[in-house]
C-alpha cells in the first residue's frame, strides 16, 4: 500500500495537473456516481491527508480517494498513450484544460481505486476526521502523536504505527525500517520502548516521510544502491551486524503485514524463525530490497 510520502507526492503531481484549471470531462466509472458530471467546473486544489487524497472543486465538493494496495492515479498529455492499466481497471477520468501559465492539457486517470466517494467539502471529516496527525500535513503534532501511540502501552509498536488513528502516513516499509532504527521489533509494546527513544520516534517517523517525499526511490539508508535497512531484504545480511534479516506478517491475519527485522540488531519478542523463514510478499511490481513508488 503507497505511504504518506507516496500519497502526497501523487497530490502534488494532481495539483500540477489540475488545480486552476476547468474540467473538460469528468467520468465517473462507479455505479454510484455513473450520472455525475463535473465538467465545466474550476479544480481549486488537490490535497493529500495522510493516505488519502481530497481533490477539491468548484461549488463546494470534494472527490475523496484512497489508493490501497493496487490503487494509482496517472497523469497524461495530449499525445500520450494511457499505461495505467486495462480500460475495464478505470474508475475515473479528469480531463483538465489547457491553462496559460500552467502548461497544455492534462488528463487524470485513477485505476482500481478501492475507495472513491464524491462528497460535500464540508463534510470532508466524515472521510478523514477519524486520522490522527498528518507527518506531512499542516495538522502535525508529535506530542499528540506520542500520545495516541501511548494510550494502548500494551500494543506491539509494529500495530499501533500502522494504526491511521494514532498518526497519518506509515505503512510496512516505515514501521520496520522505524523499529530497525529505533533498536527494537515491531513486536515489543509500545509501553516498554524505553524512554529515550520514545521520545524520538515521532520526530524520526516525521524526518523519513519528509527526507523521502520529492524521491522517486525511497531511502532511509542514505546510502546508493542499498535504500532500505530491512524492508524486502529477508534472508540477506543485515546492513548493521551481517545476521540475516528475518520477515514475517504482523497482525491478526485479516490484511497482509509484511514485516522485517533483524533478531540481531532488534530487541524485543518476535515470532520463531519456524514462524518466519516465508518472506512475505512485497507489492506488485517491486523489487525485494527496492521497493519503488507505485503511482505516477
Amino acid at each position: 500500500m503507497p505511504e504518506g510520502d507516496t500519497v502526497w507526492q501523487t497530490a502534488k503531481r494532481l495539483h500540477t495537473a489540475l488545480a486552476s484549471r476547468v474540467l473538460t470531462l469528468s467520468d465517473f466509472r462507479v455505479p454510484k456516481y455513473a450520472t455525475v458530471d463535473l465538467t465545466g467546473r474550476t479544480v481549486l486544489d488537490v490535497t493529500p491527508r495522510g493516505k488519502h487524497l481530497l481533490t477539491r472543486v468548484e461549488g463546494g465538493l470534494t472527490i475523496h480517494t484512497h489508493l490501497g494496495m493496487e490503487g494509482s492515479w496517472k497523469v497524461y498529455s495530449d499525445e500520450q498513450r494511457w499505461t495505467g492499466g486495462p480500460a475495464h481497471q478505470i474508475r475515473l477520468i479528469l480531463a483538465a484544460d489547457a491553462a496559460t501559465d500552467a502548461g497544455p492539457a492534462r488528463t487524470a486517470v485513477g485505476y482500481r481505486l478501492p475507495v472513491l466517494d464524491l462528497l460535500r467539502t464540508t463534510d470532508e471529516e466524515h472521510a478523514v476526521g477519524h486520522l490522527g496527525p498528518d507527518l506531512l500535513g499542516p495538522d502535525w503534532s508529535p506530542d499528540r502523536a506520542l500520545a495516541n501511540l501511548l494510550a494502548d502501552p500494551a500494543r506491539p509498536l509494529g500495530e499501533a504505527l500502522l494504526d491511521q488513528r494514532n498518526l497519518a502516513g506509515i505503512g510496512n516499509v516505515y514501521k520496520s525500517e522505524l523499529c530497525f532504527l529505533l533498536r527494537v521489533t515491531p513486536w515489543l509494546p509500545v509501553g516498554a520502548l524505553p524512554a529515550e527513544h520514545t521520545a524520538q520516534l515521532p520526530v524520526l517517523a516525521k524526518k523519513l516521510l519528509e527526507a523521502n517525499r520529492d524521491r522517486p526511490i525511497r531511502s532511509t539508508t542514505g546510502r546508493r544502491g542499498q535504500d532500505l535497512f530491512v524492508y524486502g531484504r529477508a534472508n540477506r545480511p543485515c546492513l548493521r551486524c551481517v545476521a540475516p534479516i528475518r520477515a514475517a506478517d504482523q497482525g491478526d491475519g485479516s490484511r497482509e503485514r509484511p514485516t522485517y527485522w533483524c533478531p540481531n540488531c532488534q530487541a524485543g519478542p518476535a515470532p520463531s524463525p519456524a514462524a518466519s523463514r516465508t518472506a512475505p510478499r512485497t507489492a506488485r511490481g517491486s523489487r525485494p530490497g527496492t521497493p519503488r513508488r507505485t503511482t505516477n
